[in-house]
């Protein structure tokens, strides 16, 4: 029998792989990611070592491997945070309407006025490069998006019967948000997390492939690519290998976020 949403299980399988293999990536790769073995600089794939070795001897499948962890781990670390601070601000900005709600999106759409690299490298600048800086200034490029996001559907919601019930009976504003809207804002913040994680892992990665993000000797698959595009006539693997890593790990995300929009948005549902 098909599934009924395949996209959604493809993307979640491919999360799911990627994930796992970043927590057990020691035990699966055999090799410390920045042990060194300059004998065995530049090898394609072997026995010894899947997916070859890079200038240094390194094994490229265990640096891929903790490169995962560090993409995911400041991926999922930015994205949560701007959801935490534009997704408030978004919803309170509807929610109270006035002057909050005029300071606010304005505020945003100052920051919609920046390409969103230019932003993060402005950011960077005054951080400092690291994976700290790149998690901060990933999360305050995000912000602006989700509280885009959420205060439209926040808009429409306050003024539901049920919100206007539970207003009328005496319920505080925090019991409204959290029994009333939330739940109803979940489909919303589960769909544009996924996306916006897609797209964070690009954005790390091309900070990183510019010397920003993540510092040596700490892996990272942006840093991967940078560091091999000098080697690649002499060995290409570590260049495709670590590419390929970034693109299914964006890929993965993107899935998984388009099968939950087709799952969770009741028009899409009625249509299938």
């Amino acid at each position: 029998m098909r599934p009924r949403n395949p996209i959604l299980w493809i993307g979640l399988g491919l999360v799911a792989a990627q994930a796992l293999a970043a927590l057990i990536g020691p035990a699966l790769s055999g090799y410390e990611p920045n042990a060194q073995d300059i004998i065995a600089r530049l090898q394609g794939p072997t026995a010894a070592h899947w997916l070859g070795t890079d200038n240094f001897g390194r094994d490229v499948l265990s640096r891929a491997l903790a490169g995962y962890r560090t993409l995911f781990a400041i991926s999922a670390l930015s994205v949560m945070g701007a959801l935490a601070l534009g997704g408030t601000l978004g919803v309170l900005a509807a929610w109270r309407g006035g002057w909050f709600d005029e300071v606010a999106m304005r505020l945003m759409d100052v920051l919609f006025a920046f390409p969103l690299i230019l932003l993060a490298i402005g950011i960077i600048a005054i951080i400092g490069p690291g994976a700290t800086g790149t998690a901060i200034a990933i999360a305050v490029v995000y912000t602006p998006i989700f509280a885009r996001i959420l205060r439209g559907p926040t808009l429409l919601l306050k003024d539901a019967e049920y919100v206007i019930a539970a207003r009328a009976i005496g319920a505080a504003d925090g019991r409204i948000m959290r029994d009333h809207l939330l739940p109803n804002l979940a489909p919303v913040i589960l769909v544009q997390t996924s996306l916006s994680l897609s797209t964070a892992i690009l954005v790390e990665a091309s900070l990183s492939f510019l010397g920003l993000g993540t510092q040596p000797p700490t892996a990272s698959l942006g840093r991967m690519l940078a560091e091999s595009r000098n080697f690649l006539v002499l060995s290409p693997w570590p260049a495709i290998f670590a590419g390929a890593a970034i693109l299914f790990a964006a890929l993965g995300f993107n899935l998984l976020g388009d099968g939950l929009q087709d799952r969770l948005d009741p028009r899409l549902r009625s249509r299938q």
